[in-house]
Formats: structure tokens, sequence, C-alpha cells
């Protein structure tokens, strides 16, 4: 096995595959080690495609890969990456989870993207790491295992575990890998060739701002949209809303009625209850739990909204979550 710092020989990386993996998720990170060997005129990186029953897989989009490698075969690899998208949550291999544990421990790069940091926090691979995952399971992964550190960041590297959130953020991961490899400007150049001209660091955030995402563009509406994405536990009435952001309850009443139709109250609670139904769909936590994280005092006041506004209990919900 090649060092992660070893820039004479091959470096060899398998990608398991999972049901319903993200193309662009793979795309972002097989490619550039492709790009690399192409710009190098030598064969830097070589990968296998892995997956778990050694059958065709297929991505998200239908389109299937066939593995070309064995999972038994992994000790001939430096590093391997997991490639997963939905339903990750649903897996419950115990197999798998020993043979990442074992990988782990070899000392080889363990990477993830997307949702494959679900599989890694599974195994019991990253206890007390930091972590990252895309954006819309970061709250289900943290909520469900509160011994990791899952940021918000594009990448983390934290010794020999890469996660990734996945999207085109695998490409930065990459790109931070050869940089750290190769030596010159071999990663700027495969950068280029992507279109991507600036690599961005691992902290650059994932997702646009709440102005960008929501077409807000008042101050004090924002502040108190932030205020409410980050208290959906410890939940604030909208009065201190209103009082911490600097303006009168009756304006920021005004300020929900005229951007979203809906006032202040509602739309928190809107919230909280899409926050439930990810924890729902994407965690195996019971719903009293769910309803405390949700800042509910009790679970069948949690279910009693839940219920008004997804038209279904959150016992059937979970019963068909995916």
């Amino acid at each position: 096995m090649t060092s992660l710092y070893d820039r004479n020989q091959t470096f060899s990386v398998g990608f398991v595959l999972f049901p319903n993996f993200a193309m662009l998720s793979f795309s972002s990170v097989i490619e550039p080690l492709r790009i690399a060997n192409r710009l190098s005129g030598k064969t830097l990186y070589h990968w296998e495609l892995i997956s778990l029953d050694d059958r065709v897989v297929e991505a998200s989009n239908g389109i299937p890969f066939m593995p070309t490698m064995s999972m038994v075969q992994w000790q001939q690899l430096d590093a391997l990456i997991l490639v997963a998208g939905i339903g990750t949550n649903l897996i419950a291999d115990q197999q798998l989870f020993k043979w990442l544990r074992e990988v782990s421990r070899s000392g080889r790069i363990l990477g993830s993207t997307s949702t494959g940091s679900t599989l890694l926090a599974k195994a019991g691979v990253l206890h007390h790491k930091r972590c990252t995952i895309h954006w819309e399971d970061q709250a289900s992964l943290q909520e469900e295992y509160p011994d990791l550190v899952v940021t918000n960041e594009l990448f983390e590297v934290e010794g020999n575990i890469l996660t990734c959130s996945g999207g085109t953020a695998g490409l930065d991961m990459m790109l931070w890998l050869i940089e750290r490899q190769q030596v010159g400007m071999l990663a700027k150049h495969i950068a280029d060739q992507c279109i991507h001209p600036n690599i961005r660091p691992a902290h650059d955030s994932q997702r646009m701002s709440i102005e960008e995402r929501l077409g807000v563009h008042n101050p004090a509406l924002s502040a108190a949209l932030e205020i409410m994405h980050s208290h959906m536990e410890d939940t604030i009435n909208c009065d201190s809303i209103a009082s911490m952001v600097g303006i009168s309850h009756r304006h920021l009443q005004r300020l929900f009625k005229d951007n979203f139709g809906i006032n202040p109250a509602s739309y928190y609670l809107k919230l909280r209850l899409d926050h439930g139904d990810n924890l729902l769909r994407k965690t195996s936590m019971d719903v009293l739990t769910i309803a405390t994280a949700t800042g509910f005092s009790s679970s069948s006041h949690f279910s009693k909204c839940y219920r008004k506004q997804f038209g279904i209990s959150p016992r059937d919900r979970r019963k068909t979550k995916a």
C-alpha cells in the first residue's frame, strides 16, 4: 500500500457503489483522477468499482454499473470511497459495517460522499470525529449520532477518514488530495479542465444564503429566519424573535405575510414539522425523541400537528420512509 502522500507510485482507489447512488457525486470524485492521468501522461491513479454483492448496481438515474473488483480484494487498494445517495439510511448490513471498521483500522483512506457518511457513522468509524454530509441530512445525522461533530463543510479530513457533502464538493475534495500527492500545478490544471476556476476550500458553505434561497432582501426578516432555523428544539416565541432582530411584533407579522403569505408562527411551525418529517424518514429515532428535537412538549402534540400538516400520522410515515 502506498502512502497517502506518496508521489512516485500509482495510487489505487476503490469506489464502493450503493444502490441509487448519486451520479453527480460519483462523477465529481472519479473524473479528477482520469484527468490527472491524462494531463500528466502517467498512470498516477488507478480505480476500481465495487458493489456489496459483486453484482450490477444502478445509480439513482437508472444507469447500471458493473463492478470491476470484489470486496474481498480491498487490500489491493490504497483508498476506498463510499458513493451513496437515496435510501442509505435503510441499510443495516452488519457485515458491511464490520468490513468498514476493518478498512479503517488498516490505515487506508476511507472516504464517503453524500449520504455515505451515514454508513461510516453506523459502522462506528466516525466516533467523536468531525465529519460532513449533504446539508439535507446534517440534522438527522447529528440527532441520531450526538457523539459526532457534524459540520457544514464541503469536506472534512480526520486522519485517514475523508467525508464529503456530495455533489460537486467531491471535485474539491479530490483536488485537495491530488494537490497534496502531486508536485506542481496539476490540481489547478485539472480544475481548469473541469471549468472550475476556483478550487473551493473545505470550509466553503454547502448552500446558498437564506437570502438567495428564499429571495429575501430584508435584513430583519433574514435575521428572524436564521433564528428560527437555529432554534428547532429550543423554540423561541415570536415576540422574542421580533425583539432580537430589533423590530416590533406587528412589523414581523407584516414581513412574513408579505413574503410568505403566512404569519411567523405558522412559518416556524412548518419549519419544525419539515425537520420532524426529515428525522422520521432518515433516522430510527422514536416519535417522542423526534417531538423533543423539534420543540414539541409531547409526542401527541407533535403527532396532531404533523397529521394536520402532512395528512398522515408520524407512525404511518415511518412505515413508508425512504
